[in-house]
């Protein structure tokens, strides 16, 4: 089965992640490819999707929304994955922390649409200075925050063999 592992990326963290939930889907047996929802004009080709964005104030970037909108007849005819990129999980800590997991609920509520998919997750990217205008970088510093990489690649690898072992059993 084909397998469209379709991201939006801002600095380049979820595409990475992206590319590597293909490489296990891969590993595993299935026939995977990551790509850019932007560049995809045949998304019937795919028999299932696993669907990344980036997040920007707690919604999926407007490419991916786009995509999802626009193939909203393909993908509720075939499994759908959904993950959502953020740098808040991993990079706070002390209080902030705890208010990290309170932004799944919004971020799920701002999919396009009444998208059915099995599973959502979210995973910590990477937070640089740069990403960030100078009053973010003040406030993410206020609430705890810290810049890094904050990637979970144990976590990211776990749900991909999760993702295969469905597939595998149809």
């Amino acid at each position: 089965m084909n397998v469209l592992v379709g991201y939006a990326t801002a600095h380049g963290s979820t595409r990475e992640i992206a590319e590597r939930l293909a490489a296990k889907l891969s590993e595993a047996g299935q026939k995977a490819e990551a790509r850019n929802m932007e560049t995809v004009d045949d998304s019937d080709a795919y028999g299932a999707f696993v669907l990344g964005s980036a997040v920007h104030g707690q919604a999926w970037l407007d490419p991916a929304k786009e995509f999802v909108r626009e193939n909203s007849d393909i993908l509720g005819l075939r499994p759908v994955w959904v993950f959502s990129v953020g740098g808040l999980p991993g990079a706070l800590r002390g209080p902030g922390k705890r208010a990290a997991p309170k932004e799944v609920p919004g971020i799920v509520a701002g999919l396009p649409g009444d998208l059915s998919y099995r599973d959502h997750r979210l995973f910590s990217g990477v937070v640089e200075r740069d990403h960030l205008p100078r009053r973010g970088r003040i406030l993410f510093r206020t609430a705890g925050g810290r810049f890094g990489d904050f990637r979970d690649w144990d976590a990211i690898d776990d749900w991909a063999s999760g993702i295969a072992g469905e597939l595998a059993r149809g």
